[in-house]
């Protein structure tokens, strides 16, 4: 769970880095930026926060805030029913991004969050750069994290089933409950 005014603190910090980053934002979009907490109690360390700009029956838009040092846990996007599963492209806007993938040990940037090593065990790194991108076809397991000054990113992708998405910490609840509603 998370307080409300850990909320209001990421959601206003991560508008803040959207603008920083160059793009406008309309009144409509600052209301609908939200944070994903995992229901870990811990948005600071673990944590994301979206902004939805478009979800159609085929495909989706969004941009990704991550605080400094936040990271968005290990997971990956299983078929749901017919559907192979989310194909998913990132492409960095902004800060420090790096992301783990399937392959060989390459980290030296980030770090696993303390006490975690069991919950991220992609340890292939790529540094994502602003203007490059990352393919994620369905089902790979991923894991990312930004540096110093945060990261905001976008997300295109197929249709958006993320409640439908697994992680590899059993702690996880997908769904983020706020203190007070």
């Amino acid at each position: 769970m998370i307080t409300k005014e850990d909320f209001k603190y990421v959601c206003e910090k991560s508008i803040d880095m959207i603008e920083e980053a160059g793009i406008l934002l309309t009144e409509q979009d600052k209301k609908n930026i939200t944070a994903a907490d995992f229901g870990l109690s811990r948005i600071k360390a673990e944590g994301v926060q979206i902004l939805t700009l478009f979800d159609t029956d085929r495909m989706a838009a969004k941009i990704l805030v991550l605080l400094p040092h936040q990271t968005e846990p290990e997971h990956w996007h299983p078929p749901v029913g017919d559907d192979p599963g989310k194909e998913e492209v990132i492409r960095g806007i902004w800060g420090d991004l790096t992301f783990y993938i399937p392959g060989a040990d390459t980290m030296q940037v980030g770090f696993i969050p303390e006490g975690k090593e069991a919950c991220y065990t992609m340890r292939n790194e790529v540094i994502i750069n602003p203007g490059e991108q990352l393919v994620l076809p369905p089902g790979t397991k991923h894991w990312f994290q930004a540096g110093a000054r945060g990261a905001v990113m976008y997300s295109f992708s197929t249709k958006v089933t993320d409640l439908m998405d697994e992680f590899t910490d059993p702690n996880i609840v997908r769904e983020t409950k706020i203190e007070g509603y």
